[in-house]
Protein backbone atom coordinates (compact mmCIF):
# COMPACT_ATOMS: atom_id res chain seq x y z
CA UNK A 1 0.00 0.00 0.00
CA UNK A 2 3.01 2.05 -0.07
CA UNK A 3 1.54 3.79 -3.56
CA UNK A 4 -1.11 4.97 -1.45
CA UNK A 5 -3.48 2.02 -3.22
CA UNK A 6 -4.78 -1.58 -2.58
CA UNK A 7 -5.97 -4.09 -5.56
CA UNK A 8 -4.62 -1.72 -8.17
CA UNK A 9 -7.12 1.35 -7.13
CA UNK A 10 -5.31 4.57 -6.95
CA UNK A 11 -5.89 7.81 -4.80
CA UNK A 12 -8.74 9.73 -5.21
CA UNK A 13 -7.25 12.83 -2.57
CA UNK A 14 -7.74 15.44 -5.15
CA UNK A 15 -10.14 13.36 -7.43
CA UNK A 16 -12.98 13.98 -4.85
CA UNK A 17 -13.99 17.41 -2.96
CA UNK A 18 -12.62 18.07 0.33
CA UNK A 19 -15.39 17.09 2.33
CA UNK A 20 -15.78 13.84 0.83
CA UNK A 21 -12.04 12.94 1.07
CA UNK A 22 -12.45 14.21 4.97
CA UNK A 23 -14.70 11.62 5.70
CA UNK A 24 -13.33 8.48 3.15
CA UNK A 25 -10.23 9.05 6.21
CA UNK A 26 -12.48 9.48 9.15
CA UNK A 27 -14.01 6.27 8.10
CA UNK A 28 -10.96 4.50 7.34
CA UNK A 29 -9.86 5.33 10.32
CA UNK A 30 -12.42 3.63 11.80
CA UNK A 31 -11.74 0.43 9.77
CA UNK A 32 -8.51 0.64 11.10
CA UNK A 33 -9.31 1.25 14.84
CA UNK A 34 -11.94 -1.50 15.42
CA UNK A 35 -8.99 -4.25 13.49
CA UNK A 36 -6.43 -2.90 16.03
CA UNK A 37 -8.95 -3.75 19.12
CA UNK A 38 -9.43 -6.85 17.38
CA UNK A 39 -13.46 -6.28 17.04
CA UNK A 40 -13.42 -7.07 13.01
CA UNK A 41 -14.55 -10.64 11.95
CA UNK A 42 -12.82 -11.59 9.33
CA UNK A 43 -14.54 -9.66 6.04
CA UNK A 44 -17.69 -9.77 7.70
CA UNK A 45 -19.13 -6.67 9.36
CA UNK A 46 -19.24 -2.90 8.30
CA UNK A 47 -18.80 0.33 8.67
CA UNK A 48 -20.63 3.05 6.75
CA UNK A 49 -20.53 7.09 6.68
CA UNK A 50 -22.86 9.56 4.93
CA UNK A 51 -21.45 11.74 2.52
CA UNK A 52 -22.02 15.45 2.81
CA UNK A 53 -24.61 16.99 0.52
CA UNK A 54 -28.18 16.88 -0.42
CA UNK A 55 -27.92 13.42 -2.17
CA UNK A 56 -28.38 10.14 -0.02
CA UNK A 57 -25.06 8.62 -0.62
CA UNK A 58 -23.05 6.99 1.44
CA UNK A 59 -19.55 4.60 1.53
CA UNK A 60 -18.96 0.92 2.74
CA UNK A 61 -16.08 -1.04 2.87
CA UNK A 62 -15.15 -2.82 -0.97
CA UNK A 63 -15.98 -6.58 0.03
CA UNK A 64 -12.92 -9.26 0.28
CA UNK A 65 -10.21 -6.98 2.22
CA UNK A 66 -9.63 -7.29 6.03
CA UNK A 67 -10.45 -4.14 8.47
CA UNK A 68 -6.39 -3.38 8.43
CA UNK A 69 -6.25 -2.93 4.64
CA UNK A 70 -8.96 -0.65 4.24
CA UNK A 71 -8.22 2.97 2.92
CA UNK A 72 -9.84 6.41 1.88
CA UNK A 73 -9.40 5.56 -1.66
CA UNK A 74 -10.67 1.99 -1.63
CA UNK A 75 -14.03 2.88 0.38
CA UNK A 76 -17.30 2.36 -2.35
CA UNK A 77 -19.74 5.19 -2.93
CA UNK A 78 -23.04 3.98 -3.14
CA UNK A 79 -26.96 5.19 -3.17
CA UNK A 80 -29.57 4.19 -0.59
CA UNK A 81 -30.56 1.74 -3.70
CA UNK A 82 -27.11 -0.24 -3.52
CA UNK A 83 -26.14 1.06 -6.53
CA UNK A 84 -22.15 1.56 -7.01
CA UNK A 85 -21.42 5.24 -7.54
CA UNK A 86 -17.71 5.32 -9.03
CA UNK A 87 -15.21 3.24 -11.09
CA UNK A 88 -14.30 0.86 -8.64
CA UNK A 89 -13.46 -3.14 -9.58
CA UNK A 90 -15.13 -3.91 -5.81
CA UNK A 91 -18.41 -4.80 -4.69
CA UNK A 92 -19.75 -4.58 -1.24
CA UNK A 93 -21.68 -6.92 1.24
CA UNK A 94 -25.31 -6.85 0.68
CA UNK A 95 -26.10 -7.64 4.16
CA UNK A 96 -24.16 -4.22 5.31
CA UNK A 97 -26.10 -3.00 2.40
CA UNK A 98 -29.38 -3.39 4.15
CA UNK A 99 -28.40 -2.60 7.58
CA UNK A 100 -26.66 0.71 6.87
CA UNK A 101 -29.16 1.68 4.09
CA UNK A 102 -31.92 1.63 6.68
CA UNK A 103 -30.57 4.00 8.95
CA UNK A 104 -28.92 6.47 7.08
CA UNK A 105 -32.00 6.78 5.45
CA UNK A 106 -34.03 7.89 8.51
CA UNK A 107 -31.19 9.29 10.50
CA UNK A 108 -29.91 12.74 9.36
CA UNK A 109 -27.89 12.30 12.69
CA UNK A 110 -26.50 9.17 11.89
CA UNK A 111 -23.52 9.95 9.50
CA UNK A 112 -21.40 7.10 10.78
CA UNK A 113 -22.53 3.85 11.51
CA UNK A 114 -20.37 1.05 12.86
CA UNK A 115 -21.66 -2.40 13.21
CA UNK A 116 -19.49 -5.60 14.46
CA UNK A 117 -19.80 -9.21 15.70
CA UNK A 118 -17.46 -9.23 18.77
CA UNK A 119 -17.01 -12.47 20.81
CA UNK A 120 -18.66 -10.44 23.88
CA UNK A 121 -20.80 -8.23 22.14
CA UNK A 122 -22.93 -11.11 20.74
CA UNK A 123 -22.67 -13.02 23.60
CA UNK A 124 -24.80 -10.29 25.81
CA UNK A 125 -26.80 -9.99 22.58
CA UNK A 126 -27.95 -13.74 23.14
CA UNK A 127 -28.48 -12.93 27.11
CA UNK A 128 -32.18 -12.58 27.45
CA UNK A 129 -31.68 -9.68 30.15
CA UNK A 130 -29.56 -8.20 27.69
CA UNK A 131 -26.86 -5.24 28.74
CA UNK A 132 -26.94 -5.22 32.65
CA UNK A 133 -26.37 -2.12 34.98
CA UNK A 134 -23.01 -3.73 36.34
CA UNK A 135 -20.57 -1.38 35.84
CA UNK A 136 -20.21 1.82 34.76
CA UNK A 137 -19.25 1.81 31.69
CA UNK A 138 -22.81 -0.23 30.99
CA UNK A 139 -24.31 3.02 33.32
CA UNK A 140 -22.89 5.49 30.65
CA UNK A 141 -24.30 3.24 27.81
CA UNK A 142 -27.43 1.81 28.99
CA UNK A 143 -29.90 5.56 28.64
CA UNK A 144 -28.77 5.43 24.98
CA UNK A 145 -29.63 1.68 24.08
CA UNK A 146 -31.83 0.16 22.09
CA UNK A 147 -32.59 -3.26 20.92
CA UNK A 148 -33.43 -5.35 17.41
CA UNK A 149 -34.62 -9.04 17.55
CA UNK A 150 -33.31 -11.47 14.98
CA UNK A 151 -34.35 -11.94 11.81
CA UNK A 152 -31.63 -13.85 10.39
CA UNK A 153 -28.92 -12.59 7.76
CA UNK A 154 -29.65 -9.19 7.16
CA UNK A 155 -30.63 -9.74 3.39
CA UNK A 156 -34.25 -8.97 3.76
CA UNK A 157 -35.25 -5.34 2.54
CA UNK A 158 -38.40 -5.39 4.61
CA UNK A 159 -36.47 -5.58 7.62
CA UNK A 160 -34.84 -2.05 7.34
CA UNK A 161 -38.58 -0.43 8.78
CA UNK A 162 -38.53 -2.66 11.70
CA UNK A 163 -34.73 -2.32 12.34
CA UNK A 164 -35.46 1.90 12.28
CA UNK A 165 -38.29 1.25 14.29
CA UNK A 166 -36.18 -0.38 17.25
CA UNK A 167 -33.09 1.93 17.23
CA UNK A 168 -35.64 5.12 17.53
CA UNK A 169 -33.24 7.85 18.52
CA UNK A 170 -30.87 6.28 20.65
CA UNK A 171 -27.18 5.70 19.41
CA UNK A 172 -26.08 2.35 20.35
CA UNK A 173 -27.78 -0.75 19.80
CA UNK A 174 -27.64 -4.59 20.44
CA UNK A 175 -28.59 -6.67 17.42
CA UNK A 176 -30.32 -10.25 19.67
CA UNK A 177 -27.74 -13.17 18.95
CA UNK A 178 -26.15 -10.90 16.43
CA UNK A 179 -23.88 -7.88 17.50
CA UNK A 180 -23.61 -4.55 18.26
CA UNK A 181 -23.77 -1.05 15.96
CA UNK A 182 -23.29 2.58 16.99
CA UNK A 183 -24.81 5.63 15.04
CA UNK A 184 -22.81 8.67 15.37
CA UNK A 185 -22.92 12.20 13.94
CA UNK A 186 -18.65 12.14 13.43
CA UNK A 187 -16.71 9.51 13.29
CA UNK A 188 -15.56 10.02 17.27
CA UNK A 189 -18.95 9.87 18.26
CA UNK A 190 -20.01 6.80 16.55
CA UNK A 191 -16.49 5.46 17.78
CA UNK A 192 -16.87 6.49 21.47
CA UNK A 193 -20.50 4.79 21.34
CA UNK A 194 -19.16 1.48 20.10
CA UNK A 195 -15.87 1.23 22.51
CA UNK A 196 -18.02 2.09 25.51
CA UNK A 197 -21.11 -0.47 24.70
CA UNK A 198 -18.30 -3.01 23.68
CA UNK A 199 -16.38 -2.44 27.32
CA UNK A 200 -19.52 -3.00 29.03
CA UNK A 201 -20.37 -5.93 27.58
CA UNK A 202 -16.62 -7.78 27.53
CA UNK A 203 -17.30 -6.69 31.29
CA UNK A 204 -20.66 -8.21 31.58
CA UNK A 205 -19.46 -11.62 30.20
CA UNK A 206 -16.23 -11.42 32.96
CA UNK A 207 -18.59 -10.88 35.70
CA UNK A 208 -21.23 -13.13 34.93
CA UNK A 209 -18.33 -16.30 35.40
CA UNK A 210 -19.52 -16.16 38.42
CA UNK A 211 -23.05 -16.95 38.15
CA UNK A 212 -25.59 -14.58 37.86
CA UNK A 213 -26.49 -14.64 41.57
CA UNK A 214 -22.98 -13.65 42.74
CA UNK A 215 -23.12 -10.18 40.69
CA UNK A 216 -23.46 -6.76 42.30
CA UNK A 217 -26.07 -4.69 40.31
CA UNK A 218 -25.20 -0.84 40.35
CA UNK A 219 -27.89 0.94 42.82
CA UNK A 220 -30.99 2.55 41.58
CA UNK A 221 -29.84 5.84 42.81
CA UNK A 222 -26.59 5.26 41.20
CA UNK A 223 -27.97 4.53 37.42
CA UNK A 224 -30.25 7.29 37.77
CA UNK A 225 -27.49 9.85 38.48
CA UNK A 226 -25.00 8.15 35.84
CA UNK A 227 -27.89 8.73 33.19
CA UNK A 228 -28.46 12.55 34.15
CA UNK A 229 -24.48 13.07 34.54
CA UNK A 230 -24.86 11.56 30.79
CA UNK A 231 -26.98 14.34 29.24
CA UNK A 232 -29.08 11.16 27.81
CA UNK A 233 -32.45 12.21 29.07
CA UNK A 234 -31.94 16.53 27.88
CA UNK A 235 -30.47 15.70 24.75
CA UNK A 236 -30.63 12.19 23.00
CA UNK A 237 -29.98 12.52 19.40
CA UNK A 238 -27.53 14.91 20.44
CA UNK A 239 -25.90 12.64 22.50
CA UNK A 240 -23.50 14.83 24.07
CA UNK A 241 -21.26 12.00 26.00
CA UNK A 242 -20.78 10.60 22.58
CA UNK A 243 -19.80 13.77 21.14
CA UNK A 244 -17.89 15.46 23.56
CA UNK A 245 -15.72 12.60 24.82
CA UNK A 246 -15.23 11.35 21.04
CA UNK A 247 -14.40 14.39 20.24
CA UNK A 248 -11.40 14.63 22.77
CA UNK A 249 -10.43 10.77 22.15
CA UNK A 250 -10.35 10.82 18.67
CA UNK A 251 -7.17 12.72 17.94
CA UNK A 252 -5.65 10.88 20.19
CA UNK A 253 -6.73 7.24 18.27
CA UNK A 254 -5.24 8.96 15.11
CA UNK A 255 -2.03 9.61 16.79
CA UNK A 256 -2.11 5.74 17.51
CA UNK A 257 -2.79 4.59 13.90
CA UNK A 258 -0.41 6.78 12.43
CA UNK A 259 2.42 5.02 14.71
CA UNK A 260 0.97 1.18 14.51
CA UNK A 261 -1.46 1.00 11.66
CA UNK A 262 -0.08 4.17 9.33
CA UNK A 263 -1.69 4.17 5.73
CA UNK A 264 -5.72 4.70 6.33
CA UNK A 265 -5.35 8.38 4.80
CA UNK A 266 -4.06 7.24 1.58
Amino acid sequence: MADGSIGGVSSLKGKVSEEEWQVRVDLAALYRLVAREGWDDLIYTHISARIPGPEHQFLINPYGYFFEEITASSLVKIDLDGNILQDTPYFINPAGFTIHSAIHAAREDAQYVIHVHTDQGVAVSAQAEGLLPLTQHALVTLPRLAYHDYEGIALDLDERERLVHDLGDKSVMLLRNHGTLAVGRTAAAAWNAMFFLERACAQQVMALSAGRDRVLIAPEAAQEKVAGQGGARTAPKEDRVNTGMGNLLWPACLRRLDRELPGYDA
